[in-house]
Protein backbone atom coordinates (compact mmCIF):
# COMPACT_ATOMS: atom_id res chain seq x y z
CA UNK A 1 0.00 0.00 0.00
CA UNK A 2 1.19 3.48 -0.96
CA UNK A 3 2.53 5.47 2.56
CA UNK A 4 0.07 8.62 2.71
CA UNK A 5 0.70 12.15 2.04
CA UNK A 6 1.14 14.08 5.33
CA UNK A 7 -1.51 17.37 5.29
CA UNK A 8 -0.21 19.58 7.31
CA UNK A 9 -2.57 21.59 9.58
CA UNK A 10 -1.91 25.31 10.54
CA UNK A 11 -4.68 27.24 12.32
CA UNK A 12 -4.59 30.63 12.53
CA UNK A 13 -7.73 30.73 15.49
CA UNK A 14 -5.63 33.10 17.34
CA UNK A 15 -4.88 35.41 14.74
CA UNK A 16 -7.57 35.49 11.72
CA UNK A 17 -9.97 33.96 14.32
CA UNK A 18 -9.42 36.55 16.56
CA UNK A 19 -10.31 39.60 13.75
CA UNK A 20 -14.29 38.42 13.63
CA UNK A 21 -16.10 41.48 15.30
CA UNK A 22 -16.54 41.06 18.74
CA UNK A 23 -14.17 37.57 18.96
CA UNK A 24 -11.39 39.14 20.90
CA UNK A 25 -9.43 36.92 23.45
CA UNK A 26 -7.37 38.08 26.53
CA UNK A 27 -3.76 37.08 27.18
CA UNK A 28 -5.28 34.03 29.38
CA UNK A 29 -7.94 32.50 26.59
CA UNK A 30 -5.20 32.82 24.23
CA UNK A 31 -2.52 30.73 26.09
CA UNK A 32 -5.46 28.23 27.21
CA UNK A 33 -6.70 27.86 23.47
CA UNK A 34 -2.81 27.52 22.24
CA UNK A 35 -2.35 24.28 24.61
CA UNK A 36 -5.51 22.82 23.63
CA UNK A 37 -3.89 23.15 20.07
CA UNK A 38 -0.72 21.76 20.69
CA UNK A 39 -2.65 18.65 22.63
CA UNK A 40 -4.73 18.35 19.15
CA UNK A 41 -1.65 17.65 17.12
CA UNK A 42 -1.75 21.20 15.39
CA UNK A 43 1.26 21.54 13.32
CA UNK A 44 1.41 25.39 13.05
CA UNK A 45 -0.14 28.20 15.61
CA UNK A 46 -0.61 31.59 14.11
CA UNK A 47 -0.73 33.19 17.15
CA UNK A 48 -1.16 36.54 16.32
CA UNK A 49 -0.24 39.72 14.38
CA UNK A 50 2.97 41.08 17.11
CA UNK A 51 3.08 44.51 15.33
CA UNK A 52 -0.75 45.56 15.62
CA UNK A 53 -0.55 46.57 19.10
CA UNK A 54 1.35 45.89 22.32
CA UNK A 55 -1.17 43.15 23.43
CA UNK A 56 -0.80 40.95 20.63
CA UNK A 57 2.69 41.16 20.76
CA UNK A 58 2.47 40.23 24.36
CA UNK A 59 0.23 37.22 23.47
CA UNK A 60 2.86 35.49 20.38
CA UNK A 61 5.23 36.07 22.96
CA UNK A 62 3.53 34.46 25.75
CA UNK A 63 2.35 31.68 23.15
CA UNK A 64 6.15 31.27 21.39
CA UNK A 65 7.54 30.44 25.28
CA UNK A 66 4.99 27.99 26.31
CA UNK A 67 4.20 26.01 23.13
CA UNK A 68 6.90 23.10 22.79
CA UNK A 69 5.30 20.88 20.04
CA UNK A 70 4.15 22.85 17.41
CA UNK A 71 5.60 25.67 15.37
CA UNK A 72 4.05 28.77 16.84
CA UNK A 73 4.31 31.96 13.84
CA UNK A 74 3.74 35.45 13.77
CA UNK A 75 2.23 37.62 10.79
CA UNK A 76 3.51 40.60 9.45
CA UNK A 77 3.13 42.30 6.03
CA UNK A 78 6.10 43.19 4.03
CA UNK A 79 7.70 45.86 5.74
CA UNK A 80 10.79 46.12 8.07
CA UNK A 81 9.26 46.86 11.33
CA UNK A 82 6.68 44.54 10.97
CA UNK A 83 8.94 41.67 10.26
CA UNK A 84 11.67 42.42 12.98
CA UNK A 85 8.34 42.52 15.79
CA UNK A 86 7.03 39.12 14.53
CA UNK A 87 11.22 37.80 15.31
CA UNK A 88 11.32 39.76 18.30
CA UNK A 89 7.81 38.18 19.57
CA UNK A 90 8.93 34.53 18.48
CA UNK A 91 12.48 34.29 20.15
CA UNK A 92 11.54 32.15 22.82
CA UNK A 93 9.52 29.71 20.82
CA UNK A 94 11.40 26.47 20.42
CA UNK A 95 10.46 26.40 16.40
CA UNK A 96 9.30 29.81 15.11
CA UNK A 97 8.03 30.72 11.82
CA UNK A 98 7.42 34.54 10.50
CA UNK A 99 4.35 34.57 7.84
CA UNK A 100 4.77 37.48 5.91
CA UNK A 101 1.92 38.59 2.80
CA UNK A 102 1.96 41.47 0.47
CA UNK A 103 -1.21 41.74 -2.15
CA UNK A 104 -0.34 41.11 -5.81
CA UNK A 105 -4.08 41.14 -7.32
CA UNK A 106 -4.35 43.76 -9.79
CA UNK A 107 -7.29 45.37 -7.96
CA UNK A 108 -4.60 45.62 -5.03
CA UNK A 109 -2.02 47.14 -6.99
CA UNK A 110 -4.05 49.71 -8.78
CA UNK A 111 -5.93 50.85 -6.07
CA UNK A 112 -4.64 50.09 -2.45
CA UNK A 113 -0.74 50.09 -3.23
CA UNK A 114 -0.98 52.36 -6.74
CA UNK A 115 2.35 50.43 -7.80
CA UNK A 116 3.81 47.80 -10.79
CA UNK A 117 4.27 44.65 -10.66
CA UNK A 118 7.87 44.73 -10.73
CA UNK A 119 7.49 47.12 -7.90
CA UNK A 120 5.23 44.24 -5.73
CA UNK A 121 7.53 41.74 -6.84
CA UNK A 122 10.96 43.75 -5.66
CA UNK A 123 9.04 44.21 -1.75
CA UNK A 124 7.90 40.74 -1.70
CA UNK A 125 11.66 39.53 -2.44
CA UNK A 126 12.95 41.77 0.22
CA UNK A 127 10.91 41.15 2.90
CA UNK A 128 11.40 37.54 2.35
CA UNK A 129 15.15 38.31 2.16
CA UNK A 130 14.97 40.07 5.46
CA UNK A 131 12.53 37.36 7.61
CA UNK A 132 14.77 34.52 5.92
CA UNK A 133 17.65 36.49 7.58
CA UNK A 134 16.46 36.27 11.30
CA UNK A 135 14.26 32.76 11.00
CA UNK A 136 14.85 29.91 9.02
CA UNK A 137 11.32 29.13 8.73
CA UNK A 138 9.61 31.35 6.53
CA UNK A 139 6.02 31.42 4.92
CA UNK A 140 5.10 33.52 2.04
CA UNK A 141 1.00 34.76 1.02
CA UNK A 142 0.53 36.38 -1.88
CA UNK A 143 -2.63 37.78 -0.49
CA UNK A 144 -5.58 37.69 -3.15
CA UNK A 145 -4.14 35.17 -4.76
CA UNK A 146 -7.09 33.42 -6.27
CA UNK A 147 -7.52 37.08 -8.16
CA UNK A 148 -4.04 38.14 -9.18
CA UNK A 149 -3.28 37.34 -13.02
CA UNK A 150 -1.67 33.46 -13.31
CA UNK A 151 1.58 34.62 -15.23
CA UNK A 152 2.72 37.14 -12.27
CA UNK A 153 1.61 34.53 -9.26
CA UNK A 154 4.19 32.41 -10.65
CA UNK A 155 6.39 34.93 -11.22
CA UNK A 156 5.83 36.03 -7.51
CA UNK A 157 5.76 32.61 -5.88
CA UNK A 158 9.18 31.77 -8.00
CA UNK A 159 10.99 34.93 -7.11
CA UNK A 160 10.22 34.44 -2.97
CA UNK A 161 10.92 30.70 -2.90
CA UNK A 162 14.58 31.31 -4.74
CA UNK A 163 14.58 34.10 -1.67
CA UNK A 164 14.21 31.87 1.42
CA UNK A 165 9.97 30.92 1.46
CA UNK A 166 9.97 27.67 2.35
CA UNK A 167 6.38 27.31 2.45
CA UNK A 168 3.86 29.62 -0.23
CA UNK A 169 0.37 29.99 0.63
CA UNK A 170 -2.00 30.86 -1.80
CA UNK A 171 -5.06 32.77 -0.21
CA UNK A 172 -8.74 32.95 -1.49
CA UNK A 173 -8.68 36.12 0.48
CA UNK A 174 -12.01 37.26 -0.36
CA UNK A 175 -13.80 33.83 -0.75
CA UNK A 176 -13.96 33.72 -4.37
CA UNK A 177 -12.95 31.17 -6.00
CA UNK A 178 -14.96 27.46 -6.75
CA UNK A 179 -13.62 24.41 -5.95
CA UNK A 180 -12.84 23.14 -9.35
CA UNK A 181 -11.17 26.74 -10.41
CA UNK A 182 -9.27 27.08 -7.11
CA UNK A 183 -7.88 23.40 -7.38
CA UNK A 184 -6.85 23.81 -10.70
CA UNK A 185 -4.64 26.72 -9.44
CA UNK A 186 -3.12 24.58 -7.32
CA UNK A 187 -2.06 22.08 -10.05
CA UNK A 188 -1.03 25.12 -12.35
CA UNK A 189 0.80 26.60 -10.13
CA UNK A 190 2.84 23.15 -9.31
CA UNK A 191 3.17 22.76 -13.33
CA UNK A 192 4.12 26.12 -13.92
CA UNK A 193 6.69 26.60 -10.91
CA UNK A 194 9.66 25.46 -11.27
CA UNK A 195 11.00 25.49 -8.14
CA UNK A 196 7.96 24.72 -6.45
CA UNK A 197 9.82 21.57 -5.31
CA UNK A 198 11.60 23.66 -2.69
CA UNK A 199 8.32 24.60 -0.49
CA UNK A 200 5.58 23.38 0.70
CA UNK A 201 1.97 24.66 -0.86
CA UNK A 202 -0.71 25.96 1.67
CA UNK A 203 -4.03 27.32 1.29
CA UNK A 204 -6.13 29.90 3.29
CA UNK A 205 -9.62 29.99 2.32
CA UNK A 206 -12.39 32.50 3.38
CA UNK A 207 -16.22 31.14 3.31
CA UNK A 208 -17.90 34.51 1.73
CA UNK A 209 -20.02 31.64 -0.80
CA UNK A 210 -19.81 28.90 1.81
CA UNK A 211 -17.24 27.38 -0.12
CA UNK A 212 -14.20 27.47 1.96
CA UNK A 213 -14.05 23.84 3.22
CA UNK A 214 -14.39 22.91 -0.39
CA UNK A 215 -11.99 24.83 -1.94
CA UNK A 216 -8.99 23.65 0.83
CA UNK A 217 -10.28 19.74 0.09
CA UNK A 218 -10.01 20.91 -3.63
CA UNK A 219 -6.40 21.76 -3.36
CA UNK A 220 -5.14 19.32 -1.13
CA UNK A 221 -6.36 16.79 -3.87
CA UNK A 222 -4.14 18.78 -6.61
CA UNK A 223 -0.65 19.15 -4.78
CA UNK A 224 -1.83 21.50 -1.62
CA UNK A 225 0.02 19.78 1.71
CA UNK A 226 -0.68 22.51 4.15
CA UNK A 227 -4.19 23.72 5.16
CA UNK A 228 -4.79 27.18 7.02
CA UNK A 229 -7.68 27.02 9.14
CA UNK A 230 -9.53 27.94 12.28
CA UNK A 231 -11.72 26.06 15.18
CA UNK A 232 -15.24 26.68 14.71
CA UNK A 233 -14.73 28.33 10.97
CA UNK A 234 -14.70 31.41 12.88
CA UNK A 235 -13.02 34.50 11.31
CA UNK A 236 -13.38 37.79 9.33
CA UNK A 237 -17.04 38.02 7.69
CA UNK A 238 -18.30 35.11 6.53
CA UNK A 239 -14.97 33.14 8.36
CA UNK A 240 -12.57 30.65 7.64
CA UNK A 241 -12.52 27.07 6.48
CA UNK A 242 -13.54 24.69 9.53
CA UNK A 243 -10.64 22.71 10.73
CA UNK A 244 -12.44 20.32 11.97
CA UNK A 245 -14.23 19.80 8.69
CA UNK A 246 -11.25 19.66 7.22
CA UNK A 247 -9.71 17.36 9.43
CA UNK A 248 -12.81 14.62 9.63
CA UNK A 249 -13.32 14.94 5.70
CA UNK A 250 -9.37 14.12 5.23
CA UNK A 251 -9.96 11.25 7.52
CA UNK A 252 -13.73 9.61 6.69
CA UNK A 253 -12.29 9.99 2.96
CA UNK A 254 -8.87 9.02 3.07
CA UNK A 255 -9.50 6.33 0.30
CA UNK A 256 -10.51 9.28 -1.94
CA UNK A 257 -7.90 11.99 -0.89
CA UNK A 258 -4.77 9.57 0.26
CA UNK A 259 -3.50 11.58 2.97
CA UNK A 260 -3.44 11.89 6.61
CA UNK A 261 -2.61 14.35 9.60
CA UNK A 262 -1.14 14.26 12.65
CA UNK A 263 -4.48 15.84 14.62
CA UNK A 264 -5.81 13.51 17.53
CA UNK A 265 -9.68 13.76 16.69
CA UNK A 266 -11.04 13.14 20.19
CA UNK A 267 -9.62 16.44 21.00
CA UNK A 268 -12.33 18.49 18.72
CA UNK A 269 -15.24 18.69 20.48
CA UNK A 270 -13.19 19.93 23.84
CA UNK A 271 -11.17 22.94 21.92
CA UNK A 272 -14.02 23.50 19.53
CA UNK A 273 -15.85 24.47 22.67
CA UNK A 274 -13.27 26.45 24.51
CA UNK A 275 -13.18 28.38 21.23
CA UNK A 276 -17.12 29.07 21.27
CA UNK A 277 -16.45 29.80 25.65
CA UNK A 278 -13.38 32.55 24.97
CA UNK A 279 -15.26 34.47 22.10
CA UNK A 280 -18.73 33.95 22.88
CA UNK A 281 -19.74 32.86 19.69
CA UNK A 282 -21.96 30.01 19.75
CA UNK A 283 -21.86 26.23 17.86
CA UNK A 284 -24.83 26.47 15.60
CA UNK A 285 -26.83 22.40 16.59
CA UNK A 286 -26.52 21.49 13.01
CA UNK A 287 -22.84 22.29 12.77
CA UNK A 288 -21.22 19.60 10.94
CA UNK A 289 -18.82 17.46 13.75
CA UNK A 290 -19.44 19.54 16.63
CA UNK A 291 -23.19 20.36 16.72
CA UNK A 292 -25.14 19.14 18.94
CA UNK A 293 -27.25 18.15 16.75
CA UNK A 294 -24.81 16.13 14.84
CA UNK A 295 -24.74 12.50 15.96
CA UNK A 296 -28.55 12.68 16.81
CA UNK A 297 -31.30 10.97 15.42
CA UNK A 298 -34.80 11.88 15.48
CA UNK A 299 -36.42 10.28 12.40
CA UNK A 300 -37.91 6.72 13.94
CA UNK A 301 -36.31 5.30 10.59
CA UNK A 302 -32.54 6.46 11.30
CA UNK A 303 -32.87 5.49 14.76
CA UNK A 304 -34.10 1.70 14.08
CA UNK A 305 -30.82 2.19 11.50
CA UNK A 306 -28.28 3.29 13.96
CA UNK A 307 -29.87 0.70 16.92
CA UNK A 308 -29.32 -2.35 14.05
CA UNK A 309 -26.01 -0.98 12.87
CA UNK A 310 -24.38 2.37 13.38
CA UNK A 311 -22.62 2.59 9.78
CA UNK A 312 -26.36 3.19 8.27
CA UNK A 313 -27.17 6.57 9.27
CA UNK A 314 -23.46 7.81 10.71
CA UNK A 315 -19.91 8.13 8.73
CA UNK A 316 -17.95 8.95 11.69
CA UNK A 317 -18.30 7.53 15.09
CA UNK A 318 -18.90 10.42 17.86
CA UNK A 319 -15.91 9.25 20.55
CA UNK A 320 -13.94 9.67 16.97
CA UNK A 321 -14.40 13.88 17.66
CA UNK A 322 -14.82 13.68 21.85
CA UNK A 323 -18.72 13.56 22.16
CA UNK A 324 -18.82 11.85 25.39
CA UNK A 325 -22.40 11.08 25.97
CA UNK A 326 -24.84 12.42 28.80
CA UNK A 327 -25.36 10.34 31.04
CA UNK A 328 -25.87 11.13 35.05
CA UNK A 329 -22.28 10.30 36.41
CA UNK A 330 -22.32 12.12 40.07
CA UNK A 331 -24.41 13.72 42.44
CA UNK A 332 -25.29 16.09 45.46
CA UNK A 333 -23.54 12.88 47.44
CA UNK A 334 -20.75 13.04 45.14
CA UNK A 335 -17.25 13.51 46.58
CA UNK A 336 -14.21 15.60 44.97
CA UNK A 337 -12.57 12.69 44.43
CA UNK A 338 -15.17 11.12 42.15
CA UNK A 339 -15.68 14.70 40.77
CA UNK A 340 -11.94 15.32 39.82
CA UNK A 341 -11.93 11.77 38.23
CA UNK A 342 -14.72 12.75 36.22
CA UNK A 343 -13.00 15.67 35.05
CA UNK A 344 -10.03 13.76 33.84
CA UNK A 345 -12.20 11.73 31.69
CA UNK A 346 -13.96 14.54 30.14
CA UNK A 347 -9.99 16.10 29.34
CA UNK A 348 -9.88 18.74 32.40
CA UNK A 349 -7.47 18.92 35.17
CA UNK A 350 -7.19 21.54 37.33
CA UNK A 351 -5.27 23.59 39.80
CA UNK A 352 -6.01 22.83 43.62
CA UNK A 353 -7.63 26.13 44.06
CA UNK A 354 -9.60 26.03 40.83
CA UNK A 355 -10.95 22.72 41.85
CA UNK A 356 -11.75 23.65 45.29
CA UNK A 357 -13.97 26.67 43.86
CA UNK A 358 -15.21 24.70 40.54
CA UNK A 359 -16.21 21.14 43.43
CA UNK A 360 -18.16 24.12 45.70
CA UNK A 361 -19.78 25.23 42.53
CA UNK A 362 -20.99 21.94 41.22
CA UNK A 363 -22.27 21.21 45.09
CA UNK A 364 -24.54 23.83 44.39
CA UNK A 365 -26.05 23.22 41.41
CA UNK A 366 -25.74 19.46 42.09
CA UNK A 367 -28.25 20.64 45.42
CA UNK A 368 -30.83 22.30 42.71
CA UNK A 369 -30.28 19.29 40.13
CA UNK A 370 -32.03 16.17 39.72
CA UNK A 371 -29.60 15.10 37.04
CA UNK A 372 -25.75 16.13 36.67
CA UNK A 373 -24.58 15.57 32.94
CA UNK A 374 -20.80 16.15 31.36
CA UNK A 375 -22.67 19.09 29.85
CA UNK A 376 -23.29 20.76 33.26
CA UNK A 377 -19.66 19.87 34.40
CA UNK A 378 -18.52 21.44 31.42
CA UNK A 379 -20.40 24.43 31.89
CA UNK A 380 -19.44 24.97 35.79
CA UNK A 381 -15.87 24.63 34.85
CA UNK A 382 -16.50 27.18 31.62
CA UNK A 383 -18.04 29.77 34.19
CA UNK A 384 -15.71 29.73 37.01
CA UNK A 385 -12.78 29.77 34.58
CA UNK A 386 -14.48 33.11 33.62
CA UNK A 387 -14.99 34.60 36.73
CA UNK A 388 -10.96 33.86 37.97
CA UNK A 389 -9.07 36.78 38.74
CA UNK A 390 -12.02 39.69 38.00
CA UNK A 391 -12.41 42.47 39.30
CA UNK A 392 -16.12 42.13 40.06
CA UNK A 393 -18.18 39.09 41.28
CA UNK A 394 -22.12 38.59 41.26
CA UNK A 395 -22.28 37.84 45.34
CA UNK A 396 -26.34 37.43 45.40
CA UNK A 397 -29.57 37.97 43.54
CA UNK A 398 -32.50 38.68 45.00
CA UNK A 399 -35.53 39.62 42.16
CA UNK A 400 -39.49 40.15 41.58
CA UNK A 401 -41.61 40.06 38.75
CA UNK A 402 -44.67 39.16 37.33
CA UNK A 403 -47.13 40.48 34.98
CA UNK A 404 -48.59 42.92 37.28
CA UNK A 405 -45.40 43.66 39.07
CA UNK A 406 -42.89 46.01 38.47
CA UNK A 407 -39.46 43.99 37.95
CA UNK A 408 -37.29 45.27 40.53
CA UNK A 409 -34.17 43.48 41.40
CA UNK A 410 -31.61 43.89 44.90
CA UNK A 411 -27.72 42.96 43.49
CA UNK A 412 -25.10 42.33 45.04
CA UNK A 413 -21.56 42.73 43.59
CA UNK A 414 -17.86 41.77 45.45
CA UNK A 415 -14.23 43.60 44.36
CA UNK A 416 -11.32 43.61 46.20
CA UNK A 417 -12.95 42.24 49.59
CA UNK A 418 -16.18 45.20 49.87
CA UNK A 419 -19.31 44.21 48.75
CA UNK A 420 -21.35 47.30 47.15
CA UNK A 421 -25.27 46.42 46.91
CA UNK A 422 -27.81 48.18 44.70
CA UNK A 423 -31.68 48.21 44.12
CA UNK A 424 -33.09 48.74 40.36
CA UNK A 425 -36.16 48.05 38.51
CA UNK A 426 -36.07 47.93 34.85
CA UNK A 427 -38.65 46.60 31.86
CA UNK A 428 -37.91 43.42 32.96
CA UNK A 429 -35.62 41.33 35.41
CA UNK A 430 -33.00 41.43 33.49
CA UNK A 431 -33.10 44.88 32.56
CA UNK A 432 -33.23 45.62 36.10
CA UNK A 433 -29.96 43.20 36.67
CA UNK A 434 -28.19 45.49 34.24
CA UNK A 435 -28.97 48.76 35.39
CA UNK A 436 -27.71 48.08 39.11
CA UNK A 437 -24.23 45.91 38.01
CA UNK A 438 -23.57 49.84 36.17
CA UNK A 439 -24.90 51.77 39.03
CA UNK A 440 -22.44 49.44 41.48
CA UNK A 441 -19.55 49.44 38.98
CA UNK A 442 -19.90 52.43 37.05
CA UNK A 443 -19.45 51.40 33.63
CA UNK A 444 -22.72 52.47 31.27
CA UNK A 445 -22.47 49.70 28.27
CA UNK A 446 -25.15 49.33 25.57
CA UNK A 447 -26.79 45.24 25.03
CA UNK A 448 -26.17 44.85 21.42
CA UNK A 449 -27.43 41.16 21.36
CA UNK A 450 -28.67 38.69 24.49
CA UNK A 451 -29.38 34.67 24.01
CA UNK A 452 -29.88 32.36 26.25
CA UNK A 453 -30.03 28.32 25.44
CA UNK A 454 -30.35 25.36 27.84
CA UNK A 455 -26.85 22.53 28.61
CA UNK A 456 -28.33 20.06 28.95
CA UNK A 457 -31.92 18.41 28.91
CA UNK A 458 -35.00 18.68 31.17
CA UNK A 459 -36.56 21.46 33.15
CA UNK A 460 -33.50 22.15 35.61
CA UNK A 461 -30.87 22.46 32.95
CA UNK A 462 -28.39 25.17 33.42
CA UNK A 463 -28.86 28.46 31.51
CA UNK A 464 -25.88 29.89 29.11
CA UNK A 465 -26.57 33.24 28.79
CA UNK A 466 -24.63 35.43 25.87
CA UNK A 467 -24.06 38.97 26.05
CA UNK A 468 -22.46 41.51 23.20
CA UNK A 469 -22.23 44.69 25.11
CA UNK A 470 -20.92 47.86 24.34
CA UNK A 471 -18.47 49.86 26.34
CA UNK A 472 -16.75 52.52 25.17
CA UNK A 473 -17.06 52.05 22.03
CA UNK A 474 -15.82 48.42 22.05
CA UNK A 475 -17.88 45.58 21.61
CA UNK A 476 -17.25 42.59 24.19
CA UNK A 477 -19.21 39.13 24.03
CA UNK A 478 -19.61 37.30 27.62
CA UNK A 479 -21.27 34.33 28.86
CA UNK A 480 -22.86 33.42 32.42
CA UNK A 481 -24.10 30.38 33.50
CA UNK A 482 -26.48 29.07 36.55
CA UNK A 483 -29.95 27.04 36.99
CA UNK A 484 -31.32 30.36 36.99
CA UNK A 485 -31.36 32.18 34.08
CA UNK A 486 -31.72 35.64 35.48
CA UNK A 487 -28.62 34.68 37.36
CA UNK A 488 -26.46 33.45 34.30
CA UNK A 489 -27.50 36.61 32.43
CA UNK A 490 -26.48 38.94 35.65
CA UNK A 491 -23.13 37.01 35.50
CA UNK A 492 -22.89 37.72 31.82
CA UNK A 493 -22.84 41.06 31.94
CA UNK A 494 -20.44 41.35 35.04
CA UNK A 495 -18.08 39.25 32.90
CA UNK A 496 -18.64 41.70 29.89
CA UNK A 497 -17.60 44.68 32.47
CA UNK A 498 -14.74 42.48 33.23
CA UNK A 499 -13.29 42.16 30.10
CA UNK A 500 -13.40 45.85 29.39
CA UNK A 501 -11.73 46.68 32.49
CA UNK A 502 -9.12 44.29 31.30
CA UNK A 503 -8.34 45.33 28.22
CA UNK A 504 -8.67 49.52 29.98
CA UNK A 505 -6.01 48.22 32.14
CA UNK A 506 -3.84 46.49 29.49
Amino acid sequence: MKKQDRVLIFDTTLRDGEQAPGASMNDREKLEIAFALERLGVDIIEAGFPVISPGDFASVVAVAKNIKKSIVCGLARSIKKDIEAAHAALKAAKCGRIHVFLATSKIHLDFKFRKSQDEILAMAVDSVKLARGLMGDIEFSPEDASRTEREFLYRVLESVIKAGATTVNIPDTVGYSIPEVYGQLIADIKNNVPNINKAVISVHCHDDLGLSVANSLAAVKNGARQVECTVNGIGERAGNASMEEIVMALKTRADYFGVTTGINTKEILRVSRMVSKATGFLVPPNKAIVGHNAFRHESGIHQDGVLKERTTYEIMSPDDVGFVGTSLILGKHSGRHAFKERLKVLGIELKENELDKAFERFKAVADKKKQVFDEDLLAIVDDEAQTADQVWSLERLVYQSGTAVEPSVELTLKSKGKTFVKKATGDGPVDACYKAIEMITGIKGALLDYSIQSVTRGEDAIGEATVKVEIEGVSYIALGASTDIVEASAKAYVNAVNKAIGKRTR
